[in-house]
């Protein structure tokens, strides 16, 4: 068996969406309360509370503010679970230290466990989810297998999510016998060592003209709030007003956030259709270990590297060998693109704009990107 999590789109009714909202607001209190807690132990020299200790304390919390009742128990013990994963982070691999969380940031999730089967699709189309009811959904697969929780989800656009985790059983793909070195780049996607050449689409400037018309009137309408707030305060208005509460500006930040959200969508559907491609086509796949994070430093292609999404499709690649039992292999790109793959010969480190050259040596001529990709399969 396997955990999959599949993402749906559901279509909650008014009063579900209030009630999602609600239960944001309490896994968002919960978890403030939780971390001043263990601040404030720590400034006094006591020590850290467990996940089991912060569990206790949601109890106390409870009694303490009657409105957490009305929120999904499971969905508080979640707040404690991350906390203490923060921790663990932050004493073992040195992460930085927990935030407290804002009302204002638009991107809110919670999560809750599947208990005596309170989350299961009842008919087709419809989605049973605790506190909330029978929710309509909205999905590409057939959800199969034992729920194990679901996390409901906010986007910055407004629209709602449910990402269900089931346990299920994935059938392996055919042996094909095949392996293949990748080659990631900025002009074409990928380049693999048999040749191939999958070209990288640039979705953000395909709609780009019509992002752009929104982004003018969001930060215009803006700055107009923004004079308008500070006259407020500057007159001592009784109820002075925030930036959410100016509805041109809210409609001008929905739009630019549905762009957003759909050149990211295109992106990763583009990606998904790749890396299914080249699971089931070969057997061994290896691709370059890259540092995207230093590659970013390069402010002339930071734009273009950053759509590439090379991390995206790195995670896409590892998980979905191990669904399908093939392997995953990575390299260092040390050199990958300057040893002739014919000869083995070091030509040295050749600049951006050379995209073909010959070896001195034994006269192959080559294509910068396919030779790269050889040399990661022979390594």
């Amino acid at each position: 068996m396997t955990l999959k999590a599949i993402k749906t789109r559901i279509y909650p009714t008014v009063g579900q969406q209030d009630k999602i909202v609600n239960n944001f607001g309490c896994c968002r209190f919960v978890w403030n309360q939780l971390l001043a807690m263990q601040s404030e132990r720590h400034d006094n020299g006591g020590s850290y509370v467990n996940e089991f200790g912060m569990n206790y304390l949601i109890k106390q919390l409870k009694a303490e503010y009657p409105f957490l009742k009305k929120a999904e128990s499971t969905s508080l013990l979640h707040v404690s679970r991350d906390l203490n994963h923060g921790f663990q982070k932050l004493f073992k691999e040195h992460h930085g230290y927990p935030r407290f969380k804002s009302r204002k940031f638009p991107k809110q999730s919670y999560q809750s466990n599947s208990v005596n089967h309170n989350i299961q699709v009842v008919k087709e189309g419809y989605l049973r989810l605790p506190k909330l009811g029978t929710v309509k959904f909205k999905c590409g697969q057939i959800v199969t297998g034992t729920i194990k929780n679901v996390t409901i989800r906010k986007s910055f656009a407004g629209k709602f999510y449910a990402t269900i985790l089931v346990d299920t059983e994935i059938e392996k793909l055919p042996e094909t016998g095949n392996a293949v070195g990748i080659d990631m780049g900025v002009a074409d996607l990928m380049i693999t060592s048999n040749g191939v050449k999958y070209p990288t689409i640039r979705f953000d400037k395909i709609i780009a003209n019509k992002k752009h018309h929104w982004e003018k009137r969001l930060a215009r309408r803006r700055l107009h709030a923004t004079k308008e707030i500070a006259w407020d305060k500057h007159n001592k208005v009784v109820e002075p007003r925030e930036m959410s509460d100016f509805k041109n500006v809210e409609k001008a930040r929905i739009m630019v956030a549905k762009y957003n959200e759909k050149i990211a969508n295109q992106r990763n559907n583009y990606l998904h259709q790749l890396t299914k491609q080249l699971v089931t086509n070969y057997d061994v796949i290896k691709i370059e270990d890259l540092k995207t994070k230093n590659l970013l430093k390069n402010h002339k292609l930071a734009r273009a590297i950053a759509n590439q999404s090379w991390r995206e499709l790195r995670s896409q690649l590892e998980y979905k060998c191990a669904w399908y039992g093939k392997q995953l292999v990575t390299v260092n790109p040390r050199k990958t693109s300057q040893i002739c793959s014919t000869c083995g010969y070091d030509d040295g480190k050749h600049t951006l704009n050379i995209r073909q050259w010959t070896c001195p040596q034994c006269g192959t001529n080559h294509d910068r990107d396919i030779n790269a990709a050889v040399n990661i399969l022979k390594a």
